[in-house]
């Protein structure tokens, strides 16, 4: 006997489950792992207990999220119980109202949360931040990401054509949760440099496009290789190219350490890309060949003139920086974010802090 993934309810012991989840549209459209009781009952206890607890409330339809629900979407995503603290975190992030998960769940943009996870519970569920990070093969960085993107489905109700009105999407919205390598990486992780200890864990969540490639198999110094990134960056496709918002930089493991060798610190590399990125104004008013271009998103201080560099973010603070990958290959990643509709967010991984926290069910919640 199973339980439905919304009515708690049960089904005949001789119904095809994965076609029945099918059928229902409970599914992101791979197959789901049937939701026994068990299996959500384990959940539950690792969230504290108490089923119908309301965790928060999920954008852009607001459905209550309780902790039957959330074990119920993790269990078919193929979580282990063990990863509960990671995704109630995950979507505590996505439900800050500084995320604007409502316009992240309905624009017609590709963006997607991307969910990085720093700290010891990495090591402890086997998260992968090493070689092919963002790609398949490690159960927890899959899984966890699919049950976040199936409590937006399910909870949250944007299904595509519906409350999703993203024109293309990407692979993201499948999943897209990583970890950083914390354990090869020879900055200190991005949880530290934000105030958080070495000992504690922490969830990371941006509204994000796909990875893009930066290529470099040339330079030996910082300058080189940070130049490379900025030229990525400098596009005037993004919408962080008129909007402004946040980005992320992935540096891979060669990258970052030509860069550490050097004695550059991670305040140094997002600072230079700030100041060495960018696009000219008019470039992003096409010339003023469709009418003169102000752009009101741009801020107020920032000539429109002509050769007048614009960045596409505002500030280094801005720049979220991790190290990823494995140890042979000199590529990196810039991921463009939204833009500055949506706010990322940290969350420390703590069940007792977690449980303990502000109530968080109106969506309005702040860390």
């Amino acid at each position: 006997m199973m339980g439905t993934a919304t009515q708690g309810s049960l089904v005949e012991a001789d119904v095809d489950l994965v076609e029945y989840y099918y059928e229902k549209g409970f599914s992101d459209g791979l197959p789901v792992v049937p939701p026994t009781q068990e299996k959500v009952d384990d959940v539950v206890q690792v969230l504290g207990g108490d089923p119908e607890h309301v965790e928060c409330k999920v954008a852009p339809r607001w459905g209550e999220l309780t902790r039957e629900v959330l074990a119920i979407n993790m269990v078919m995503a193929g979580c282990k119980a063990s990863y509960a603290p990671v995704v109630r975190a995950a979507i505590l992030a996505l439900t800050d109202a500084a995320f604007n998960l409502n316009g992240v769940q309905a624009t017609t943009h590709v963006a997607s949360p991307l969910i990085v996870v720093n700290g010891p519970i990495t090591r402890e569920l086997d998260m992968n931040g090493g070689a092919n990070a963002f790609g398949s093969g490690n159960r927890a960085n899959a899984t966890i990401g699919r049950a976040v993107r199936l409590i937006m489905l399910n909870v949250g109700g944007a299904w595509p054509g519906d409350l999703d009105k993203s024109t293309l999407g990407h692979p993201g919205k499948y999943t897209y949760c990583v970890a950083e390598n914390e354990a090869q990486s020879p900055f200190a992780p991005y949880h530290v440099e934000h105030g958080y200890k070495p000992a504690e864990s922490t969830v990371f969540a941006i509204a994000a496009e796909a990875p893009h490639s930066v290529t470099n198999h040339v330079s030996n110094d910082p300058e080189g290789i940070l130049d490379t990134i900025c030229s990525a960056m400098s596009t005037i496709a993004s919408n962080s190219a008129v909007l402004g918002g946040h980005m992320a930089v992935v540096l891979g493991l060669e990258h970052a350490k030509t860069i550490a060798q050097h004695g550059w610190s991670r305040a140094d590399i997002r600072n230079y890309i700030f100041m060495n990125h960018g696009n000219r104004f008019i470039d992003l008013a096409y010339g003023h060949r469709y009418g003169k271009v102000y752009n009101r998103n741009l801020p107020k201080w920032y000539k429109r003139e002509d050769d007048t560099r614009i960045p596409i973010i505002h500030s280094p603070d801005n720049i979220h920086l991790f190290v990823m990958g494995g140890e042979a290959g000199r590529f990196s990643a810039v991921i463009p974010g939204w833009g500055h509709m949506s706010t990322p967010v940290l969350k420390p991984i703590d069940l007792d802090t977690v449980a303990a926290g502000p109530d968080c069910s109106s969506g309005t919640c702040a860390l």
